[in-house]
């Protein structure tokens, strides 16, 4: 059934909207059952309308069946929103099950929209919510049961003095409602709406705090990930210093001239798989709104081949059975990804619409010149040490480079030197050198980017193949033929392209890659580096935090991919902004990871690096 308007104009009134968002400096309002957004389009209009209004709203839905974008736009054809829902249709994401991160009016308005049954997705997200609305579930035992654990889950998640509204007014609902802790209120509106303020007698364990109040902090590292993270939080209306050590940014791996940004797919659509689609999914917007500002890349999709055994239908059936839709991933016969690319193709691929190229160098310049970032070059962060409540980074010399009660380390290995200096454990971490191959060509015929064996870029004028992979201590970054040759027989192999044989006209670059053992990034809140005795340490979220040092590295080969979203999530958590990726995800990538691991073993020592031969979870369908 569709909800009609004056609804939602009674759901505004029982949260005391527009008037609680006054002055504030967000406000975040968490939905179960976006349905056709009504509540969600009346909620952006109230706010454009009031003068008065929150400088940032945040806006959580969670929608067990999501509606297609055609769906949208027909259920509200006349609508008082139509206008808005035309903007919200052409921001409208593949129906992927994960977290969709939406911008609207600049970045001010965030949709946050989750895929998924209420009661199961509410324990996996972290934010603070004002206004809890919830939508009643049909009065069977089951419902029930899920109601139950929905209540829980917002109850879980409501921030003090927040308030809940909920389309139903039945005595399970109002006792489900006093045992979580809210305490229902009349509705001087409608007799079928129950409204409550949360008022709990007892306050359940919560993750610490990691929001700062001061929104001024320093970057250490200008490349992909520094910048993303500094740009992440100027958007937020951080005031941001980024400390690089070279005379340039980008100068070192993320000086490549171009890099593939892709989703993938696994079997068991597991954490490295969840973790890549919600990454691609935010990189095509991030960089399609930069390529249609003149940085160089292109947003028009991208094929990655699939050689193994099996075949198109091995593939059919992983795609059946993995649900995806085609918004995201399709497989394309050999004949289709040949037409697709532009040249005869020899196997089957995965076609990723949202993927593509861009020139990281570019982008991390563009990323650096947003408003509120301000870079220092030459500035070799060589120790940092927290006074009182600020941490003050320190050169060879001792010299003060800058201070800040926030510090995102973004300085690949050097990151781990400084917290070394601090006590802190070491991660697990190993570099591999990468050489590319450029050369020019007038047209070579190559529409797309393809990735397989090795991968092709077509750039203006020019193809881009690579990229080696040498595990080894970091210096060398010397070109070296042999390593020319091997990315242009893999090219030959991909494509049927011919490069030069002709070793003048062959260009590169090298750089060094950084991964940790479990080829997943490093980012979020770093632990204490001595734990309080009798602590907890699993789950990874309950883990006692440095107060304002964040840390992201380790982005390894897919950092195109990782950075915008991973800039993303550090900077919700050091502004307490609801965050872009879920729970479980977050503890994946979180920096105490291995904390938690040694404890599951029965021994937290310092940390060491895992066996060479482990199980590489990079291994995927695509």
């Amino acid at each position: 059934m569709t909800a009609q308007p004056h609804w939602h104009h009674a759901v505004l009134h029982g949260h005391g909207l527009p008037g609680r968002w006054a002055g504030r400096a967000q406000f975040v309002v968490l939905e179960t059952g976006f349905g056709l957004g009504h509540h969600f389009l009346a909620c952006w209009q109230a706010w454009r309308q009031d003068p008065a209004r929150c400088k940032r709203l945040f806006f959580v839905a969670v929608e067990p069946r999501p509606v297609t974008a055609d769906d949208l736009l027909r259920a509200h054809e006349g609508s008082p929103w139509a206008g808005l829902a035309q903007a919200l249709v052409r921001a409208w994401p593949p129906l992927t099950p994960n977290l969709h991160c939406l911008g609207f009016e600049h970045g001010h308005l965030q949709l946050l929209l989750a895929m998924g049954d209420a009661a199961t997705v509410l324990p996996k997200l972290r934010l603070s919510a004002d206004a809890l609305c919830m939508h009643e579930l049909a009065h069977d035992g089951g419902a029930l049961h899920q109601q139950a654990r929905t209540v829980k889950g917002l109850a879980a998640l409501a921030a003090p003095g927040a308030t809940l509204v909920s389309l139903g007014a039945t005595q399970d609902l109002q006792e489900q409602l006093r045992s979580a802790g809210f305490v229902a209120r009349s509705s001087d509106t409608r007799p079928d709406l129950t409204a409550a303020d949360w008022a709990p007698r007892h306050h359940a364990r919560r993750p610490p705090a990691l929001a700062m109040p001061e929104r001024r902090a320093v970057v250490v590292g200008a490349g992909l990930a520094g910048a993303a993270a500094a740009q992440a939080l100027a958007q937020a209306g951080w005031q941001v210093t980024v400390l690089e050590r070279h005379a340039a940014p980008a100068s070192e791996t993320s000086g490549n001239p171009a890099g593939l940004f892709h989703g993938t797919v696994n079997a068991d659509d597991g954490p490295y798989a969840r973790l890549f689609r919600a990454a691609a999914l935010h990189a095509q917007s991030v960089y399609g709104a930069a390529t249609a500002q003149g940085v160089p890349g292109a947003v028009e999709g991208l094929l990655r081949l699939d050689t193994r055994a099996g075949g198109l239908p091995a593939m059919q059936w992983m795609a059946q059975r993995c649900g995806l839709p085609a918004g995201y991933v399709q497989v394309l016969s050999a004949a289709d990804a040949s037409a697709a690319a532009g040249l005869a193709l020899a196997a089957p691929a995965w076609f990723y619409p949202g993927g593509g190229w861009v020139a990281p160098a570019a982008w991390v310049r563009h990323a650096l010149d947003t408003p509120g970032v301000t870079l220092v070059t030459g500035a070799d962060v060589q120790g940092m040490q927290r006074e009182g409540g600020t941490w003050v980074l320190r050169g060879a010399s001792g010299e003060v480079l800058a201070a800040a009660a926030t510090v995102v380390l973004a300085n690949a290995a050097s990151a781990q030197q400084l917290l070394s200096a601090l006590g802190h454990a070491p991660f697990p971490l190993r570099h591999t050198r990468g050489q590319v191959t450029q050369f020019d060509v007038a047209h070579a015929g190559l529409r797309l980017p393809l990735a397989g064996d090795g991968y092709a870029i077509p750039l203006p004028g020019a193809v881009l193949c690579g990229a080696t992979r040498e595990a080894g201590v970091p210096g060398d970054t010397t070109l070296r033929d042999e390593d020319h040759r091997h990315n242009l027989r893999r090219l030959l192999s991909l494509t049927g392209l011919q490069g030069p044989t002709d070793a003048t006209l062959w260009q590169g670059r090298t750089g060094w890659r950084l991964h940790s053992d479990d080829r997943l990034p490093i980012a979020g809140a770093v632990p204490l580096p001595r734990i309080p005795a009798g602590q907890r340490l699993e789950p990874a979220k309950l883990l006692p935090r440095e107060p304002g040092l964040f840390v992201l590295t380790a982005l390894g080969a897919r950092g195109i991919t990782l950075a915008p979203l991973l800039g993303q999530l550090l900077a919700a958590m050091a502004s307490g902004m609801p965050w872009p990726l879920e729970q479980d995800l977050a503890d994946a990538i979180d920096p105490g990871r291995w904390l938690v691991r040694a404890a599951r073993h029965g021994a937290v020592h310092a940390v060491a690096a895992g066996p060479a031969g482990q199980a590489d979870p990079e291994r995927r369908a695509d």
